[in-house]
C-alpha cells in the first residue's frame, strides 16, 4: 500500500493535521496502528475527539513513533487506499534524548520510501519570528530531498493565525519551485487542495 508520510519540525501540527484531514476524508473512527522507535507494534481505535486529546500536545515530542491510519480516498473515479503516517517531530542537531534521537532515525529512514510527502511547516511562526530564525536547517534539507520527487508539496500551516499570511509570503520566497499549500489543521482550510494533490499523486 502507497504510503503519505506527514513530516516536519516539532509542534508544527502535524498529528493534529493527520486525525482532521482522516477526518476530513471520511474516516469517523481511526484505527491507529502505533510503531515505536524499538519497532514494538500495537493498535488502538481512537474517535477524532480522542485522538485529538490523546495524541496532540503543545509540548513537543509527544509523537514518538510512527502513527499509521489506512484511509480510503473517495473521488470523482472511485476511491483511492492509502497509509498516512504521522511521524516524530524533527529537530536540528542531535537530540540529548536517545528516544528521542531513535525516534527521528524511524522518521527519516521511512520518508524514502513513501509515496507522498506533505512536510509542516508553521507559517505563523515563520510571520512572528522571521524565516531564518523559524525555519530550521531541517527544513531545507527535507525541502531539497523532496524536490527531487514528485509526490511532495509543503503545508504552510496554523492559517487561521494573524502573523501567518506574513509567514505564507516568505516561505513561499524561501522555496521556490516548490508546490506550497496554505492550510490550517486546525480549522481544515486548504485540505481541498491537499486531498487534490494527494489523490494525483497516489
Amino acid at each position: 500500500m502507497r504510503a503519505c508520510m506527514v513530516i516536519g519540525r516539532a509542534n508544527v501540527g502535524k498529528t493534529l493535521f493527520a486525525i482532521n484531514f482522516a477526518a476530513y476524508l471520511g474516516v469517523s473512527r481511526l484505527e491507529v496502528e502505533f510503531t515505536t522507535p524499538d519497532g514494538e507494534t500495537y493498535r488502538r481505535t481512537l474517535t477524532q475527539k480522542e485522538a485529538v486529546e490523546e495524541l496532540t500536545s503543545p509540548e513537543p515530542h509527544h509523537t514518538l513513533g510512527v502513527q499509521r491510519v489506512e484511509i480510503q480516498m473517495p473521488g470523482l473515479k472511485g476511491k483511492k487506499r492509502f497509509a498516512l503516517l504521522d511521524t516524530s517531530g524533527l529537530t536540528d542537531g542531535i537530540p540529548e534524548e536517545s528516544i528521542i534521537r531513535r525516534a527521528m532515525a524511524q522518521t527519516l529512514a521511512q520518508v524514502r520510501d513513501a509515496a507522498i510527502i506533505l512536510h509542516l511547516i508553521d507559517a505563523s511562526s515563520v510571520g512572528r519570528h522571521g524565516a531564518v530564525e523559524a525555519l530550521g536547517q531541517v527544513d531545507w534539507q527535507v525541502a531539497q530531498f523532496g524536490g527531487m520527487r514528485t509526490g511532495y508539496a509543503i503545508l504552510a500551516n496554523k492559517m487561521d493565525l494573524p502573523e501567518a499570511g506574513a509567514g505564507l509570503v516568505q516561505i513561499r520566497r524561501e522555496f521556490p519551485g516548490h508546490v506550497i499549500l496554505p492550510i490550517s489543521a486546525l480549522t481544515k482550510a486548504g485540505f481541498a487542495e491537499v486531498k487534490q494533490f494527494v489523490w494525483r499523486h497516489l
